[in-house]
């Protein structure tokens, strides 16, 4: 990654047109070819940018531009469409190159992966008496994510999400229909579990007769002491 700091000004031509006037700004130079411009604050996101697969051209400029105090050029082109991002520097205060090697990605605390594997390893979460059949219990339409027993040996049948709205809630009536089905298994009641459960989806899945149990992904893992909090 080339990392610049620098005085310039930007013209952003194709779909749409877009100026940025001359100031300070931090531009990145990505090893996928891609270039943005920051500003040192307004959001997280670059005040304008070209996505690969683009080129840069650096050039000196003309006569007219050296005048106007330019000492630098940079034309980035689209290579599938007419965009192109022209970049006008006038002061370099900063230029280095920086290796930065294969990223690993993002990996996110509290996937619904997770949050199964915690809650079938805390299974008395769902209440007292609840012993675990298995995880990921195989179906037509797609696996259950915990199915259970509870304290009367009724079957319990557990949907888990981070973020829980109205699609999980359909997608777990969807596997008590089938689960119903089996003489083995019914009846069967069903679990929704999210580390956040918003309105519409509690009070669908309560007019359904499902249940909703909140994960405190802290909590389970043994990070927060809900014992020991004051509120």
């Amino acid at each position: 990654m080339r990392l610049v700091v620098a005085r310039c000004s930007a013209h952003y031509t194709g779909r749409l047109s877009a100026h940025l006037p001359l100031a300070t700004r931090v531009l990145l130079v990505k090893a996928d070819g891609s270039v943005l411009l920051h500003s040192d604050g307004g959001s997280y996101k670059p005040l304008n940018w070209m996505s690969p697969p683009c080129s840069m051209a650096v050039s000196e400029p003309d006569e007219a531009a050296r005048e106007r105090g330019v000492t630098q050029l940079w034309a980035v082109q689209h290579a599938k469409s007419d965009d192109r991002l022209e970049i006008e520097l006038y002061e370099v205060l900063h230029d280095s190159a920086h290796d930065l090697g294969v990223d690993p990605g993002l990996i996110k605390d509290g996937v619904e992966a997770h949050l199964q594997e915690m809650l079938a390893a805390q299974i008395q979460l769902l209440g007292t008496g609840h012993t675990l059949i298995r995880r990921e219990y195989p179906t037509a339409i797609g696996p259950v994510d915990i199915l259970a027993r509870d304290k009367d040996g009724a079957t319990v049948a557990v949907e888990i999400k981070r973020r829980g709205d109205i699609d999980g809630v359909e997608q777990l009536t969807r596997y008590l229909e089938l689960l119903n089905r089996d003489p083995l298994l019914a009846p069967v009641r069903g679990v929704f579990a999210a580390q956040e459960i918003k309105p519409q989806a509690r009070v669908l899945a309560t007019d359904r007769g499902i249940g909703c149990l909140v994960l405190d992904y802290d909590a389970m893992r043994g990070v927060d002491d809900v014992d020991s909090r004051l509120f």
